[in-house]
């Protein structure tokens, strides 16, 4: 491994170890305000006198605004830099977290729900960040560690709040609680301003040539980007029809219907904005240097789908699953047993950018989802008769392969055009948010045994379309602001 290759986590004086640092903990407190309720949702529940198909309704609320959040912030952050928007999103959701905490009716509780929504479009800012920081041969890597250990937020906030809000005390401790998470959110944005930096010193902060779109550099990858759009808006669509009376009772029949029309006037002006971005350049073609195939972004699309989304769905019931498949164990004893699925991020997600380094983009994705596709066949024989120990074991092989999966997906994202990276980013992210509304819709109609069946197989039709992916190589051109071009290594 050559010495660009390595990183020293302990060396706080190189800068790019210092970014990372710094942002790995933005994105950590971006997932700690995200599912801050989920540990909080007993106390509310007797607060509110909350059903419990209003919980529900609140766990789908949190996840709603994201979908479309990634795709606005990943051309934000390509447009502005991602020092500037991590800071904003980070005060802005301060003040919706703590507005949250103190919300006085269960209408209010809702809507600031799905408003905070808007924070789980923290973890596409920094990739472009990382991208940004670290050379080609560590930035798998160094986006693995950047995931990992931000995405571990969640499970901080199910061991701390409960206990932080004892300490608080009284019927409002678990309102301070939550509050004192956005308190800290909004210090930290501030403070990220003053210490990270877009790029390294004396590097050029590369921006897309229009806002509103991805370009794209050619007719065909042009009707593949439309194509890729519509399962998002699937997507949302399918979450107004699980507030609707149908489904939770949150919304009025018509108003399942006024969302369905706004969705569609949605994706009709996303469509006009894509064609204003590319039309130049579809019209007069682009020239070769500027080239890329997007199916390498479709491809990292549904890999995300299986894998970011297949654990967003499985982490919201896996408690629920051991507590009806093994009779004796207890509520926490079940979430324990439950949580050992997030875990793992801590060292799956570095292991899967690293494997990505090491061995291909190519074949660590492929071997990764193969894997993935493999757990979720195990986990859908498990039965009653199992040993416990054993079915936590198969779990949590499982999940390695899951979020392993998911570094390996972004250890691509960066080395695909620099320029865009956000946006890259975004939508990727999104589609791992299409994939979690996906599977548990699916859940819904189904047993855990063909729930986790069904995400196999998805898997594996997915490991067939990561075989289409081509190996990043070579370099990418990027244009300097005077016109010239600057070719940047990724071989």
């Amino acid at each position: 491994m050559s010495a660009d290759a390595k990183i020293n986590l302990l060396d706080f004086s190189d800068p790019k170890i210092k970014t990372l640092h710094v942002t790995w903990f933005a994105f950590f407190l971006t997932f700690v305000v995200w599912f801050n309720h989920a540990p909080m949702l007993v106390f509310m529940k007797e607060a509110f006198g909350m059903t419990s198909q209003q919980v529900k309704a609140l766990m789908i609320l949190n996840v709603a605004l994201t979908i479309p959040a990634r795709i606005v912030i990943g051309i934000l952050v390509d447009k502005f830099g991602p020092r500037r928007v991590y800071s904003v999103l980070l005060v802005i959701s301060s003040f919706i977290c703590v507005a949250f905490a103190f919300a006085q009716t269960y209408e209010q509780l809702a809507l600031l729900r799905f408003l905070m929504g808007f924070v789980g479009a923290g973890f596409v800012i920094g990739i472009r960040m990382v991208g940004e920081w670290f050379p080609h041969k560590s930035v798998g890597v160094a986006e693995g560690i950047y995931g990992g250990w931000g995405n571990f937020g969640s499970a901080a906030a199910a061991m701390s709040l409960p206990t932080l809000a004892l300490i608080y005390g009284g019927e409002n401790g678990w309102r301070y609680a939550i509050a004192t998470t956005g308190i800290i959110a909004g210090i930290y944005g501030v403070f990220y301003y003053m210490v990270a930096r877009n790029t390294p010193k004396g590097s050029t902060y590369f921006k897309p040539k229009r806002s509103g779109g991805l370009e794209v550099t050619s007719w065909g990858d042009f009707y593949l980007y439309l194509l890729m759009n519509i399962p998002m808006y699937l997507a949302l669509a399918v979450l107004a029809w699980k507030l609707s009376p149908t489904g939770v009772g949150l919304l009025t029949e018509n108003a399942m219907y006024i969302i369905w029309g706004v969705l569609v006037l949605l994706m009709i002006f996303q469509i006009s904005q894509i064609w204003k971005v590319n039309k130049e350049s579809l019209t007069h073609g682009v020239q070769e240097h500027d080239k890329f195939k997007f199916k390498q972004v479709a491809i990292l699309d549904w890999a995300y789908f299986v894998t970011f989304g297949s654990e967003l769905a499985v982490v919201s019931m896996l408690p629920l699953f051991f507590l009806e498949t093994f009779s004796g164990l207890d509520p926490v004893t079940a979430g324990l047993l439950g949580s050992g699925f997030a875990f793992m991020n801590l060292v799956a997600r570095p292991t899967g950018g690293w494997l990505s380094d090491k061995v291909g983009r190519r074949k660590a994705l492929m071997v990764l989802i193969g894997g993935l596709a493999a757990g979720y066949f195990v986990l859908g024989q498990i039965t009653s008769t199992w040993w416990i120990p054993m079915a936590v074991i198969a779990t949590m092989c499982c999940s390695f392969f899951v979020q392993a999966g998911e570094g390996a997906v972004f250890a691509i994202v960066p080395l695909i055009k620099r320029r865009m990276t956000g946006q890259i980013a975004g939508m990727a992210g999104a589609y791992g948010n299409v994939g979690a509304v996906t599977y548990l819709t699916v859940l819904s109609f189904v047993d855990y045994s063909t729930f986790f069946i069904v995400i196999g197989c998805s898997a594996l039709v997915v490991f067939f379309i990561a075989m289409m992916l081509d190996e990043p190589k070579g370099q990418i051109s990027e244009v300097m602001p005077d016109g010239t071009v600057q070719m940047i290594d990724v071989g």
